[in-house]
């Protein structure tokens, strides 16, 4: 393992964060593992003895600050974010490291652009929100399609997956986000976030080959609808998700996701389909995998390794496509993640 300074990995035994553990030991780094509980902290490093184990809880800072000495960056995969995220980004800020998270929460990621970027700005500090499958692949992708386009009249984002197993964090982090909105639905539409009440409804989305045509839910509105406004001129972003995916998540009874493979995948697969518009052109990129929760480690740690090695655009709080070169970021997901980018339709 590399002897170089560690990143610490906040929420390492939650399902997401076993896979960005390994995805950091594959790569070489020196990884750290924290979390609020000691007892799973230690059976995981017993799986993995070169990882070095500090607990910590978001309700005492200066335990946060002794799982960051030293670190060359953290990554907190622990959800609630509207919990933890302002605890955690704030250690790192003391500890003048960047931070990066997972949270598929909106209004935790509208708040650390909101709330984190003049003190990230002050302390030279990167911190990249939403760096996952839900925020930060359709963020990049949004950005390659758009390449040299400047603004756009709107973004969709279509989320093709086979199922939807979600997590235990999975689910609390719903919860949260369902108790902030008072069980309002969220859209953002003229250049801002809008909360309404709207019944759900249901359009068919013409999916790359072989997903073909499927239905979709339309407004299932996900973290895409902050990372991508965030740096790009685009008045209405929507994000679309398949409705048997949908259906699953909204079952109580709905088991988590079991591996299937020696990764530790589960046999979901997913399509994410990104369509932009501008005028009378439209652009396409698209991104296929198996199992989104595994698929964020990758791009986790693509955007660590990036950035420590100062393969960064800009500073501050920042969404991944405005932090890195998107198109090049998405190539380097392979094999994990394939790509298409992007072609163009005239006269839609």
């Amino acid at each position: 393992m590399s002897t170089t300074a560690a990143v610490v990995v906040y929420g390492a035994t939650g399902h997401t964060g076993r896979f960005i553990v390994a995805e950091l030991r594959r790569r070489g780094f020196a990884t750290v593992i924290s979390g609020r509980n000691a007892a799973q902290l230690e059976a995981l490093a017993a799986e993995w003895p070169d990882v070095v184990v500090r607990p910590a809880t978001v309700d005492n800072p200066s335990s946060l600050d002794r799982a960051l000495a030293g670190a060359a960056a953290v990554v907190n995969c622990a959800g609630p974010f509207a919990v933890t995220g302002g605890p955690v980004v704030e250690a790192a800020l003391r500890a003048g490291i960047p931070y990066v998270d997972v949270a598929a929460e909106i209004e935790a990621n509208a708040a650390m652009f909101a709330d984190y970027a003049e003190a990230a700005r002050k302390a030279d500090t990167l911190v990249v929100p939403a760096m996952a499958f839900y925020g930060g692949l359709g963020d990049l992708l949004v950005t390659a399609a758009m390449g040299e386009w400047t603004a756009a009249d709107v973004a969709h984002v279509a989320y093709g997956l086979s199922s939807w197993h979600p997590t235990a964090g999975t689910r609390a982090a719903g919860q949260v986000s369902h108790e902030r909105r008072a069980g309002r639905r969220v859209r953002f539409a003229d250049g801002a976030l809008q909360y309404h009440d709207d019944k759900v409804s249901e359009q068919d989305w013409l999916f790359p080959e072989p997903l073909g045509r499927r239905a979709v839910i339309s407004e299932f509105t996900m973290a895409d609808v902050v990372t991508v406004p965030s740096h790009l001129a685009v008045p209405e972003v929507r994000t679309h998700m398949a409705v048997e995916a949908a259906r699953d998540l909204a079952e109580a009874d709905t088991p988590a996701p079991e591996p299937v493979d020696a990764l530790g995948r589960s046999n979901q697969t997913f399509v994410v389909d990104v369509l932009v518009r501008a005028g009378g052109v439209e652009r396409r990129a698209t991104a296929r995998g198996q199992d989104i929760y595994a698929a964020t480690a990758p791009l986790v740690v693509e955007a660590v390794q990036r950035i420590l090695a100062g393969r960064t655009r800009t500073t501050g709080v920042a969404s991944a496509g405005a932090m890195f070169d998107a198109a090049d970021f998405l190539r380097a997901l392979a094999p994990h993640v394939s790509v298409e980018l992007p072609h163009s339709i005239t006269n839609i």
